[in-house]
């Protein structure tokens, strides 16, 4: 019994091995490493999304649990029967993602399941989830301090807000990231772009991320480099295709890109990469530009400056299309200064992003959860 391997259960993303997102791509990077350090990992799939449901991938054990498919309730169900599931099983400790699942862990808490929840950013702000998703989501997020043992943020600025608003202290772990990535500068070709001959923003194309801002500052700029908008929803939405119907020819949307490579070479040759992502902590898509080494122009967010090391690996502009104008025509004067960016980002990339050292701190979280049982 001395030697049975800490076994941990993990649910609130799609699933392993399913990439779509930051918290898949967080499940995937932390839970292979788990199993690397002899830790039995569980990871709890949605059921509709795998057409072959192997019982495990990489030594990852795998369940595959149905919801109730709809835009509002599928993520919510998936979790709810994956945690009455999770603590009926062998798992020590329930590690959950999103704090929309914050009221599930009365169950954990009732069933005696050691359980720490990863609660993300300021969701309940995010326009998408206007009126009542934004009150619930506030709702949860105070719950998840309730009901589970261990919250954790990805950013300082993160832990500070969860102190203010619910006087509830977290730890502080922060989203990974693979430093020195390398890139084929010849994929750009598929779109006739030209080595730093265009300004990037990936992201889903939803009011959060402020495509939209960016996008009309840029037209408004007299740079004659293009945009290349990487991204889209999968779903038919308004916002989305007005963005992509607006007449300039220095625009490129690209939709999803799929290809890892490609979209390793649209961020490595970019002039400057834009984000404008909003309500998060630490964002996946930043990591990756600060990785490939982009000259990086983010909207001035507590959590940007936590992440750019208060400017000193990238520029900040206001919200306010005016202010990207500004901003595109300073990088346009400033060549040498993008350079120099470029030639340092990859720096901000400290050992706090580093997956190998994200997944000690997971490990020391779970053992210390699985002790008090």
């Amino acid at each position: 019994m001395k030697n049975k391997p800490l076994h941990v259960a993990i649910f609130g993303a799609k699933g392993y091995p399913y990439v779509y997102g930051g918290y898949d791509t967080m499940v995937k990077e932390l839970c292979e490493r788990l199993v690397k350090k002899n830790i039995r990992v569980t990871v709890y799939c949605h059921r509709s999304l795998f057409k072959e449901r192997p019982k495990q991938v990489n030594g990852i054990d795998l369940v595959y649990i149905p919801a109730i498919e709809s835009k509002s309730f599928t993520q919510l169900t998936h979790s709810f029967f994956s945690m009455i599931h999770a603590c009926f099983s062998s798992a020590d400790v329930i590690f959950v993602v999103n704090s929309g699942n914050g009221p599930f862990g009365l169950i954990s808490r009732i069933m005696r399941k050691p359980t720490a929840i990863n609660v993300d950013g300021l969701e309940w702000l995010r326009p998408k989830w206007k009126g009542i998703g934004g009150k619930y989501f506030y709702w949860a997020s105070k719950m998840a301090t309730k009901c589970y043992d261990q919250i954790i943020n990805d950013s300082d600025e993160m832990q500070r807000i969860y102190q203010e608003l619910f006087n509830a202290s977290s730890k502080v772990i922060a989203y990974g990231s693979n430093p020195g990535l390398q890139a084929d500068p010849s994929l750009i070709n598929k779109w006739q772009l030209a080595k730093q001959g265009y300004y990037l923003i990936v992201g889903r194309l939803i009011p959060d991320n402020n495509a939209d801002l960016i996008i009309e500052g840029f037209i408004q700029s007299s740079s004659t480099r293009k945009l290349v908008v990487v991204g889209d929803v999968p779903y038919k939405d308004e916002f989305a295709e007005r963005l992509k119907n607006i007449p300039d020819e220095r625009l490129l949307f690209t939709g999803y890109v799929k290809d890892q490579q490609e979209l390793a070479a649209l961020y490595r040759n970019c002039y400057a990469y834009f984000h404008g992502h909003e309500y998060g902590g630490t964002n996946p898509a930043m990591l990756k530009a600060l990785g490939y080494d982009c000259a990086i122009l983010a909207l001035d967010t507590p959590f940007n400056q936590e992440m750019l090391q208060n400017g000193k690996h990238g520029w900040y502009f206001q919200k306010g299309q005016k202010a990207i104008s500004a901003v595109i025509e300073k990088a346009e004067q400033s060549p040498e200064a993008m350079q120099q960016l470029r030639k340092t980002s990859h720096e901000g990339l400290t050992k706090k992003y580093n997956w190998d050292h994200v997944t000690d701190q997971y490990i020391e979280v779970f053992k210390e959860l699985a002790a008090r049982k």
